[in-house]
């Protein structure tokens, strides 16, 4: 047999890898999906975080957005394709190990892991000042509790509760963003309420310029603007549980440009016509300053309860994710072994029960000290999104260095553009982590990443010695 003929022989027996039977029960629907994708780029930071950057940047914030947004389009069609070269529920944490070797799949895993965790913690405490808004007698720590409490036993019932409670979460967020859409566009239109007679579309530039502060202020935003879009990749981790993952996320994927130029781009379009900029405050939700504007009766307590279920709803992904990711790096000896079990259910409840006590630890922690500890705690989670949106690309860019050797299959969901998209991307997360750098406020978070490395490593030093037989080796 010619080298020739070899690798394509090699090619035609991984013609259609079949996704691994990882013992989960499959019971995540299409309709599921498509919303928990849809939900997984709608967060507290478009409803609340986003007048303190309309007041940082102006309407230039609307730029960033729009830029960001295409740089994860581009990072979900990476995952996109891998996931559909071989469906995994462990997806990126996978993928390293496979085309970046071990450490890397354990970097991965583990840090994914902390994430969640961590962006649990700030999430379901959240929750609890939210909850506060209508029972402030109650202390945040306890209603943050009940509410977790709750979310872990919806996450114990089955993946169909989760997923249920996902569209429904999701549901009330876009419902509310196409509310204030359809105001917007009537106040703009038809001039009604006492927002008519100053609404305009040149505020978009007329109050200073599109970039009042100056191009290189705007850029200042892009930080903040990326970690609005944490989250998105949670999708990855369903292939495991999907009825029919490679269909259902690949609709969900190609369907991501437009739920941002949507929910994002569009509505600061809106909010941003209807109001100048300079009306609005930071720490001030936009959407509260419009409802109001227009008369909505009871805008804040209706904006609260739209908040409050943004954060149930990324604590409710938190638990999804940590529980599958740790039980996932347990299977493969990176992990304590008591967390590699499923329950009769087919849940993951050795690794869902703990990802939830520590959240819980997490609780107490943002009680006692919330302007110290946990901003450390917190950092971990937001330098992991770089990284493992950096891995994605990079095992993308691997898997088809070994497509283009004829060792791997093409799939027909190809990333467009690749590989000069990725290093677009890649770049673009690069400028992120200088800007990072340059800050004083977001710098410790790099420092704290850097200590987190470093524990990593000897983690994975002494899971090897520990399981050697279990380490993947690369490709």
């Amino acid at each position: 047999m010619t080298p020739a003929q070899a690798a394509q022989h090699q090619v035609d027996s991984h013609t259609e890898p079949a996704a691994p039977e990882e013992g989960y029960r499959r019971g995540l629907s299409a309709r599921q999906i498509q919303m928990m994708a849809i939900g997984g780029a709608i967060g507290v930071g478009l409803f609340y975080g986003s007048g303190t950057g309309i007041a940082q940047v102006g309407p230039s914030l609307i730029a960033c957005y729009a830029a960001a947004g295409i740089v994860v389009f581009f990072i979900m069609r990476a995952l996109g394709e891998l996931l559909t070269y071989r469906p995994t529920s462990g997806s990126f944490a996978d993928y390293a190990r496979e085309f970046c070797g071990p450490f890397a799949g354990f970097v991965t895993g583990w840090s994914y892991w902390a994430a969640w965790v961590a962006s649990c913690m700030a999430e379901v405490t959240a929750a609890g000042h939210y909850i506060a808004f209508w029972w402030p007698s109650v202390p945040v720590w306890a209603t943050a509790a009940v509410a977790l409490a709750v979310l872990f036993a919806a996450n114990l019932v089955s993946v169909t509760l989760f997923g249920e409670l996902e569209f429904w979460f999701a549901t009330i967020k876009v419902v509310a963003i196409i509310a204030m859409i359809i105001i917007g566009v009537g106040v703009l239109t038809f001039g009604f309420s006492a927002l008519g007679d100053t609404a305009s579309v040149t505020h978009l530039w007329a109050d200073g310029g599109f970039a009042p502060h100056g191009a290189w202020q705007s850029l200042t935003a892009l930080q903040a603007v990326v970690f609005a879009y944490a989250g998105v990749e949670l999708i990855g981790l369903t292939a495991g549980e999907a009825e029919n993952p490679k269909e259902t996320l690949r609709k969900a994927i190609n369907t991501l440009p437009v739920r941002i130029a949507v929910f994002y781009v569009g509505a600061l379009i809106i909010l941003l016509s209807v109001l100048s900029w300079t009306e609005y405050s930071p720490g001030v939700s936009p959407f509260v300053q419009v409802l109001a504007g227009v008369g909505i009766p009871a805008a804040a307590g209706i904006m609260n309860f739209v908040v409050l279920t943004a954060a149930l709803s990324a604590c409710n992904s938190g638990i999804y994710s940590a529980g599958r990711m740790l039980r996932g790096q347990s299977a493969r000896g990176e992990g304590p072994q008591a967390f590699k079990g499923l329950s009769g259910r087919q849940l993951p409840l050795p690794a869902l029960t703990l990802s939830v006590l520590v959240m819980g630890l997490g609780v107490v922690v943002n009680a006692v000290s919330p302007d110290k500890a946990f901003v450390y705690i917190t950092s971990v989670s937001a330098c992991a999104v770089l990284w493992t949106w950096s891995i994605i690309l990079v095992t993308h860019l691997r898997y088809r260095s070994k497509v283009r050797a004829g060792l791997l299959p093409a799939t027909d969901f190809r990333m467009p553009g690749a590989p000069v998209t990725n290093w677009i991307a890649l770049a673009s997360l690069v400028f992120v982590v200088v800007m990072m750098a340059l800050s004083s406020d977001t710098r410790r978070g790099l420092y704290v990443w850097a200590v987190w490395f470093i524990a990593l490593t000897i983690g994975y030093q002494a899971a090897k010695r520990r399981h050697p037989q279990s380490a993947p080796t690369q490709q």
